[in-house]
């Protein structure tokens, strides 16, 4: 009762005293690989005005982690506001549907409830849209420039020097055009801005019912290839792109933490003709030359991913909607530039699972404040259930963040946690990442006897980048052990594997 009392208080301020029985429309807005790189996160390099206006009328969560830093299981553990280990998805190729088939996702329980559902762009992963989630069957644009003609021509060219080379069929397949390019289109030519496109033509129908809306618009402009249209590259200057200081696996760290085959991400960029020679991260970094290129066209893409946000906000003013949407923002995961001589993601570190979450209620209090407090993307789920007046469904993994957006607690939980599975020639192996206050402890189990097989232990007060493991140190046992009991009191031990 209290609780509701709190909730009700905060929602008389929140959303303009409106009637109990009147639910907020909910702007679900989703962006691949993007990191914490932003102004209202104390990035002064990157020109994301639009973000930060949002931030500026919203609450910016700090410290949001994913639960797992890879597109498809990050997805579907949120969408679902079930773990991985509970979805059963750990990689790009499994349909959450195929695990757990009656799994309720966030846009069917809030259809159930009254609300129309409709996704545009990126929001469970690309071959699994989901379209039992919507009202409406996901639909791709019909349109979408990703490289020049100039582009694919040599990338054929290389194709057919591969099979020359003998490579495999997979290997040629997997090959794409060059990892960056400038190319002199216009917003609407690119896919991420036909999916604004697409997103806003829908808003304009939704506003038009007195039904409440769920609308997810989910761009991709941050995912490799980094192809934004010019006039986003011109934003930037190479020159004055500060490189990543810490361009080295972090010393005394398990070669379970990059992975030997998958190089904590690093076959991605691999995956690109300009890139596949790259050295990996347990040779060196790349070049210079390259560092700035692959920064100054990933800050590009954040650019533009920047604008498509300013016209679904402008459009939410221009329809007389804007008091009565809440707005979540969020990114599948963090991604590297540089970092531990990483490029991608798919590691456990705080780089990788670390994300933008900024959530705006109109007309709330707080309203451009940050918080530190912990949050997992497991708590996005409940969070839009409560913001919505709706008790969330009990299967839930993930705590409400209302809380904390209603200023009346200054956190929801102790500890955030991500894992990320490595199948190695030697065995599989599953990382186990807790996020405390103070520390990152994770804990590399074999699947197949339960075995503990590496630790790892960060220490944020002294260490912020993550650059050194310290699990190995006698002085650190009391800890180690403490941080183990916790971590296990809180999830249930992964299943073996015969």
């Amino acid at each position: 009762m209290k609780h509701r009392l709190v909730l009700a208080i905060f929602f008389s301020s929140a959303l303009l005293a409106q009637s109990s029985e009147t639910k907020p429309n909910i702007l679900f807005i989703a962006v691949d690989d993007l990191r914490c790189d932003l102004g209202c996160y104390g990035n002064s390099q990157v020109h994301s005005p639009n973000i930060d206006r949002l931030a500026a009328s919203g609450v910016v969560f700090t410290r949001a982690y994913c639960q797992q830093a890879v597109c498809n299981p990050s997805r579907a553990s949120l969408m679902t506001g079930l773990r991985p280990d509970s979805t059963q998805v750990w990689d790009l190729k499994t349909d959450f549907r195929t695990k757990i088939p009656n799994a309720v996702t966030l846009p069917q329980f809030l259809r159930k409830n009254g609300y129309r559902a409709e996704g545009y762009g990126k929001i469970f992963h690309n071959e699994f849209p989901d379209d039992v989630s919507w009202d409406l069957p996901h639909r791709w644009p019909d349109r979408g420039i990703e490289w020049s003609d100039a582009s694919m021509t040599r990338l054929a060219k290389y194709r057919l020097e591969m099979k020359a080379a003998g490579k495999s069929e997979a290997d040629i397949k997997r090959m794409h055009a060059p990892a960056t390019e400038v190319l002199d289109i216009a917003d609407g030519d690119h896919a991420d801005g036909a999916i604004a496109d697409q997103a806003i033509a829908a808003l304009r129908e939704l506003a038009k019912s007195k039904q409440p809306f769920f609308m997810g618009a989910g761009f991709c402009a941050t995912h490799l290839p980094f192809t934004p249209p010019k006039k986003y590259w011109d934003l930037y200057d190479p020159a004055k792109i500060a490189l990543a200081s810490n361009g080295f696996i972090p010393h005394g760290a398990p070669s379970l933490a990059f992975g030997e085959k998958l190089l904590g991400g690093f076959y991605e960029l691999r995956g690109y003709m300009d890139f596949a020679a790259a050295p990996t991260p347990f040779e060196r970094t790349l070049d210079e030359s390259q560092q700035r290129n692959l920064k100054h066209a990933y800050f590009a893409a954040t650019s533009f991913v920047d604008s498509h946000v300013g016209r679904l906000l402008d459009e939410l003013e221009r329809l007389g909607i804007a008091e009565n949407t809440v707005v979540v923002f969020w990114s599948d995961h963090g991604w590297k530039l540089g970092e531990h001589a990483g490029w991608c993601k798919q590691t456990n570190y705080e780089i990788d699972t670390r994300a933008p979450l900024i959530i705006r209620v109109p007309g709330a209090r707080n309203k451009g404040s940050k918080t530190a407090a912990l949050a997992e993307f497991v708590d996005i789920y409940p969070t839009v259930c409560e913001l919505a007046g709706l008790a969330a469904p009990k299967e839930l993994e993930g705590k409400s963040l209302v809380p904390v957006l209603a200023g009346t607690a200054a956190k929801v939980k102790d500890a955030a946690f991500s894992q990320f599975i490595r199948n190695e020639a030697r065995g599989d192996f599953m990382g186990y990442a807790m996020r405390t206050d103070r520390y990152r402890y994770i804990e590399w189990i074999n699947l197949a006897t339960g075995a503990i097989e590496a630790q790892e232990l960060y220490d944020h007060h002294s260490d912020p980048d993550e650059n050194e493991n310290i699990a190995n140190r006698a002085e650190n046992a009391d800890s180690i052990h403490q941080l183990s009991a916790q971590m296990w009191a809180q999830l249930p031990k992964p299943r073996l594997r015969p």
